[in-house]
């Protein structure tokens, strides 16, 4: 079989995504997904803000504000910032550690069509009966009492795309540990792969809390149990708990491949190692532990007692120590360097005091007897928001222009890419760094409007004027991909000059086998050693040989369409006489699709060493 891609109509490329099991093309299934999703999530933002934008608004009733507010919640975690950085943990990690695929291909695609499934049945909701209105944490006291589906489609939307994440998370963990190249040590890893392999680990521990709960909480609603029912003997903090064993490590599964992205930006453009790598493996694996170990930190004030809130006090401050480790890593690694200001690094230094803000805030809420003066206010949204934009959406928009060239073969634009950030820089600042003082000024979360003469109107005006800003750069960052997928200008290897690991050293877009021959590391950094020695390419571990493929496979793509339709059957069966045979026809799609995977003998296919050297020539030629 030739590798030599063939030329393709539409239909044939769009086969291509439906089926395949590459890492590369899930990559950017899960970028396209999570990038519309991410769309959504800022539109529902800014109806948010519009609403606030001014005392008395009626831009939307009270009703719909609540179905607005959850879903940017929701969206933006688990439809946006998640999956986008799982796109780029498929596009990286297995290039990073020398791998030619991840370790479960199959199992990969399954995941991302289950959270592409899971999240558009939760958008459905907004066509079929109404959003979900209980507020992103959906906590059980409100959600029971939610009338109408909203809650059922948010239950078993996040069930179905949880199940997705978690797949991703174990693949992740399987392969970083079995399929590294010769010679890469834990210790020779590159950052973005150690936090890739944290993060993965605390999806596996974090999401099953999370399903339970949900578990739970859709028995109470769909099947009339008792668990969070507090008249009928049922406790409704226990979701408090539940959700927040989850969530808490959620913000850690989030911030900790931003800390990667940016821990490979820095020295790339610092032209310098990266200062103290021991000790930044040493804190990323300290944050994911004590990230486990705070989660009551969100209750406070729900009356857990003073010895509790002084043990969960007392953790979420040790959390400072690690993180700080790493922010003086980032200065001490610009420290002496021969900065260069492309647009990743633009990020990259706005990155760190944004990020500080948000952990000098961290400290303040996690001190507990303040934090009956901070809770349920805009201050913990500010706080909130400067983690996870200043950190998270600030890595993710720095790893899509630092990444682009390697999954699409061509450059960002970077005077566009410098509108971008600075427009987005100063509305992330104008929207959020206010909110601490109308927190501090007393407005209180969720509300849907404000009087006038509270004090308040300045402060949210300010706020709405920097969401704007926002907005307009997100508009000019989808100009860039469009004009530079139009021009379609392609880059070869190490596009930026400066790159430092292993998957600079392919070609940009790898091949599909991204490694002829697996590649020798020798060190830190293994394609710097190489280029210091003068050598074009990585010294390979192997002769040239066979590679084995798996094949594509269209089973993914069933498997998660009969969860689909079995989860309407489910959520309808008491309105419809149709809603049972359509659980019925969904688990047939599901398990049938899972019975033909296991019957069929799928042994791949191999690309023959023949192939490979007439590769080499045609590139020659070429």
């Amino acid at each position: 079989m030739s590798t030599i891609a063939q030329k393709k109509g539409f239909g044939a490329t769009l086969w291509d995504y439906l089926t395949t099991v590459d890492h590369k093309k899930i990559a950017k299934l899960y970028l396209m997904a999570g990038g519309f999703f991410f769309l959504l999530g800022g539109i529902e933002a800014m109806v948010i803000r519009i609403q606030l934008a001014v005392p008395n608004n009626n831009f939307v009733s009270a009703g719909f504000y609540n179905e607005m507010l959850t879903m940017h919640g929701t969206t933006m975690i688990f439809l946006a910032a998640m999956p986008i950085l799982l796109g780029l943990m498929n596009a990286v990690m297995p290039l990073q550690i020398g791998a030619r695929d991840v370790a479960f291909p199959f199992v990969n695609a399954l995941g991302f069509w289950l959270f592409f499934f899971g999240g558009l049945f939760l958008n459905l909701s907004w066509f079929l009966d109404g959003a979900p209105d209980a507020g992103w944490t959906s906590y059980a006291s409100l959600s029971l009492a939610s009338e109408g589906h909203g809650i059922d489609f948010y239950l078993l939307g996040l069930q179905i795309s949880g199940f997705g994440t978690l797949m991703g998370g174990i693949n992740f963990l399987v392969t970083i540990i079995n399929m590294r190249a010769p010679g890469m040590t834990y210790m020779r890893m590159p950052l973005f792969s150690w936090t890739t392999f944290i993060a993965s680990a605390l999806i596996l521990f974090a999401f099953p809390p999370l399903t339970i709960g949900i578990f739970l909480l859709m028995f109470d609603r769909l099947f009339g149990a008792n668990f969070f029912d507090v008249a009928a003997g049922g406790n409704t903090i226990i979701w408090e708990h539940f959700f927040w064993i989850f969530g808490h490590p959620e913000v850690y599964i989030l911030i900790l491949p931003a800390f990667g992205i940016f821990s490979e930006i820095i020295p790339t453009f610092s032209r310098k190692r990266l200062f103290g790598y021991s000790s930044m493996v040493f804190a990323t694996v300290l944050i994911g532990f004590l990230g486990f170990m705070v989660w009551a930190h969100h209750m406070f004030t729900v009356g857990l007692g003073p010895i509790a809130n002084a043990i969960f006090a007392v953790a979420t401050m040790a959390i400072a120590v690690p993180t700080g480790i790493k922010i003086f890593n980032w200065l001490f690694t610009m420290w002496g360097g021969s900065i260069k200001f492309t647009v990743p690094m633009h990020w990259g230094v706005a990155f760190i005091p944004s990020f500080l803000l948000g952990g000098v805030t961290g400290i303040m809420v996690a001190a507990a007897a303040a934090d009956y003066q901070y809770h349920d206010t805009y201050f913990v949204v500010a706080h909130f928001h400067y983690v996870i934009v200043g950190g998270v959406v600030f890595g993710i928009f720095a790893a899509v222009h630092f990444y682009w060239p390697l999954m699409f073969g061509t450059m960002l634009n970077e005077t566009l890419g410098k509108i971008t950030f600075w427009l987005f820089f100063i509305g992330f600042h104008l929207t959020f760094f206010i909110q601490h003082f109308l927190g501090l000024w007393g407005m209180p979360r969720r509300i849907f409007t404000f009087l006038e003469g509270q004090g308040l109107e300045t402060g949210n005006f300010v706020s709405t004027v920097g969401a704007f800003f926002m907005a307009a750069a997100t508009i000019v960052l989808l100009i860039n991909v469009i004009v530079t997928s139009v021009k379609n200008k392609k880059v070869g290897v190490d596009p930026w000059g400066d790159g430092r690991t292993l998957e600079w050293s392919l070609p940009s877009p790898p091949p599909f086998y991204n490694f002829k021959q697996l590649p020798l590391v020798r060190g830190l950094d293994a394609f710097w050693i190489e280029k210091m020695e003068g050598r074009k390419g990585m010294t390979p571990a192997e002769p040239l040989g066979d590679i084995h493929m798996p094949n594509s496979s269209f089973t993914p793509v069933m498997i998660s369409l009969g969860l689909f339709v079995a989860a309407f059957g489910v959520m309808y069966r008491e309105d419809y006489a149709w809603g049972l045979p359509v659980i019925i026809i969904g688990l047939v799609i599901t398990f049938g699709s899972m019975l033909y995977r296991s019957l069929k003998d799928d042994h791949g296919f191999h690309i023959h060493k023949e192939d490979l050297q007439d590769d080499d020539k045609k590139g020659v030629e070429a």
